[in-house]
């Protein structure tokens, strides 16, 4: 995947464009499953440590950027959205539609996956993924200990124990109050918080180039414990992950019929041409001529059209909260962890803001820094990412198929508010 970030309109700002080696990092996963099942009798002990050791510094090396670099996009990307905002009524208009779709992909998972997950178990075999997780007892806050975690009176600790509600709660109002301040100071911050953004991402590009040396020890573990039954638990969790996106992709053509003025026949028509990019590329910025040739077959008013649809690709993931929650709820279920209200609360919080500051980066990138904070707000271990990161090509392809089609589902409702779009 080799798309490249891009700031909303008036911005300014432009994060470093990273190659990753998606493919290769597919077949080690892959690799290192079959080894790890074909060799579970005859590899020695110490052979098997050297090579858990190698996934657990690969793994640690991931961990390590997870913070700074939400810290930096959530500021970046809030300084977007607050100038965004001030574009004008069609932008809020965007804006509230952005987050209600986004509001409404977290409550449809957080009612359907379990549902999902109890009408088709996990298979048993995904227990292996958790060899690495650290033990230790869930805690789980009563709605006093949630909101007093809203804030925390020292950040740097609360950034060591890595509680990210109170850290995610602070760089929202830290960005905020950027935006607020003086011409000069503003820009000086953002400028720190854009650099910092970017070096953070040329770390975690390092770590990601070499994913398929570490994601292929991690698998090798991963084969030994759990046989052949990995493949099938793989399996499972595309399905189950995808389906969640499914939702927004049909909440996209329900929008448009119902808000955009558009007969569901002509909006899936018309769609095609940019629905084909969307898959191919898996590009969401890749799909944006598309897109716009796509407005134009609906009759969107071009000035609609070449305002909304670029500023969605910059902070607009449709998917994000509806298919990171249930990575995060797989994850749990995998451990055996049961999510009461309040965590689920919590996450969902969490992933609405996330998505905001990583909306712009590529899936494999997103993948670890949408749902790492998601997990460790909920108490769920996020080991089993390194390994599920392998796979997110393939349900990268519902996210970029969903994204695209709720992108346009969306210009046309701010179109047709703006007295745009008709039926014919």
């Amino acid at each position: 995947m080799t798309n490249p970030t891009e700031a909303a309109p008036g911005g300014g700002y432009e994060l470093v464009t990273i190659r990753l080696p998606v493919i290769a990092t597919f077949v080690a996963l892959v690799a290192g499953l079959g080894l790890g099942v074909v060799f579970a009798e005859a590899i020695a002990q110490w052979l098997q440590d050297v090579i858990a050791l190698v996934g657990r510094l690969w793994l640690r090396a991931l961990q390590m950027t997870i913070i700074p670099l939400v810290a930096s996009l959530l500021v970046l990307g809030i300084a977007q959205m607050i100038a965004a905002a001030r574009a004008g009524a069609a932008a809020l208009r965007f804006l509230g539609l952005v987050f209600g779709v986004l509001i409404a992909g977290g409550i449809f998972t957080a009612l359907v996956m379990p549902l999902a997950l109890q009408a088709f178990p996990i298979p048993e075999a995904a227990s292996g993924f958790l060899a690495e997780v650290p033990e230790g007892e869930q805690q789980v806050p009563d709605i006093l200990d949630f909101l007093a975690s809203l804030v925390a009176p020292n950040m740097i600790a609360a950034a060591a124990e890595t509680a990210m509600l109170p850290l995610t709660v602070f760089f929202a109002l830290f960005a905020v109050a950027i935006a607020k301040l003086p011409k000069q100071q503003n820009a000086t911050l953002m400028g720190f918080f854009h650099a910092l953004a970017n070096a953070m991402l040329m770390i975690i590009g390092w770590v990601l180039w070499v994913a398929p040396v570490g994601v292929f020890a991690l698998a090798f573990g991963v084969g030994l414990r759990s046989g052949g039954g990995a493949f099938a638990a793989l399996g499972h969790y595309i399905l189950i992950v995808s389906a969640m996106g499914g939702f927004i992709l049909a909440l996209a053509y329900i929008l448009a019929w119902t808000l955009g003025g558009i007969g569901l026949f002509r909006f899936a028509k018309s769609l095609i041409p940019a629905q084909a990019v969307a898959i191919s590329t898996q590009s969401s910025l890749a799909s944006l001529p598309a897109m716009l040739d796509s407005s134009t077959r609906l009759g969107i008013r071009p000035e609609t059209s070449e305002f909304v649809l670029p500023l969605a690709v910059a902070i607009f993931r449709a998917t994000s909260v509806a298919m990171n929650l249930a990575v995060a709820l797989y994850v749990a279920a995998i451990a055996g962890i049961d999510i009461p209200p309040t965590l689920l609360a919590i996450g969902m919080l969490i992933a609405v803001i996330i998505s905001i500051g990583s909306v712009s980066l590529p899936g494999s990138i997103s993948f670890v820094v949408s749902i790492g904070p998601i997990a460790l707000a909920m108490g769920v271990p996020i080991e089993p990412l390194a390994l599920l990161v392998a796979v997110e090509m393939l349900p990268d392809i519902m996210r970029t198929l969903a994204n695209v089609t709720m992108n346009v589902a969306v210009t046309s409702v701010v179109d047709r508010g703006k007295g745009g779009v008709s039926e014919t």
